[in-house]
């Protein structure tokens, strides 16, 4: 371990090792996430769920089939900003920190959701962009391809796509003291969030989508409209920037 933080070690050669060590860790995490939801709801529970799905129909399997090819261009481009995020954090270059007690432990939760509070505003916005006709069509459409989210859907983006939401990240962590073990759980957040919206069966009880409490958050029938409606429903982890700008869809409220 201490030899891989050694300044003098990183060649390009290194890097690129990284960037493999990296690609391989984001998509294991990818087909574990998707695959594992998928077998529940599509497979061993199918009869279970069939009446609860969003969709009337089911996606087919050249769908299926783009969207992991997608996934894995997307998990490239992911591994190659990670890798170059790491890199700047061996330099010192973040704000990455190992000791979890550094700035007091009521700091971890609270950099957790500024973390997601940050990444939330930047997505919405730059979700609302790349809805705009010209670009839609070069940067967003791939995604949108998917007319039936499935959990494979999560990481289904074409590359330009890929490397605009991959450089918030970044951003993020240069700026903002955050623990190692919170980015961890950050980008386990990040990695089921997206599957389960990206479901088509909404899996949270009745009565917490219906609190003030659970209106808060995106589930998969919130953004199942934005894959059916398109010009609704932007956010990401949360509704309250739809909410503030009039973009939710008119079926949430009924």
């Amino acid at each position: 371990m201490t030899e891989l933080l050694e300044p003098e070690s990183h060649t390009p050669g290194i890097l690129l090792i990284y960037t493999a060590i990296f690609f391989f860790a984001i998509l294991f995490r990818y087909f574990v996430a998707a695959g594992v939801f998928y077998y529940y709801y599509y497979v061993k529970n199918f009869k279970k769920y069939d009446e609860r799905r969003l969709s009337k129909r089911l996606a087919n399997r050249k769908q299926l089939k783009n969207e992991i090819v997608w996934s894995i261009k997307s998990s490239a481009i992911f591994a190659l900003v990670g890798a170059a995020t790491y890199w700047l954090w061996l330099k010192g270059h973040t704000a990455v920190y190992l000791e979890p007690g550094l700035y007091g432990y009521w700091y971890l939760p609270v950099s957790l959701l500024a973390i997601l509070l940050i990444h939330e505003t930047y997505y919405y916005w730059v979700h609302r962009w790349m809805h705009h006709p010209k670009i839609f069509r070069i940067v967003h459409k791939v995604h949108h391809d998917s007319r039936i989210p499935t959990p494979w859907t999560a990481f289904s983006f074409h590359p330009w796509e890929s490397l605009i939401e991959a450089l918030i990240l970044p951003l993020i962590l240069i700026f903002l003291p955050v623990n190692v073990y919170i980015l961890g759980f950050y980008l386990l957040v990040m990695t089921v969030s997206s599957v389960v919206n990206h479901l088509d069966i909404e899996i949270y009880p009745l009565w917490f989508q219906k609190s003030r409490f659970g209106k808060l958050f995106i589930g998969a029938t919130h953004h199942h409209h934005h894959h059916t409606e398109f010009m609704t429903n932007y956010g990401l982890y949360f509704t309250f920037w739809d909410k503030l700008m009039a973009t939710e869809s008119r079926k949430m409220k009924s």
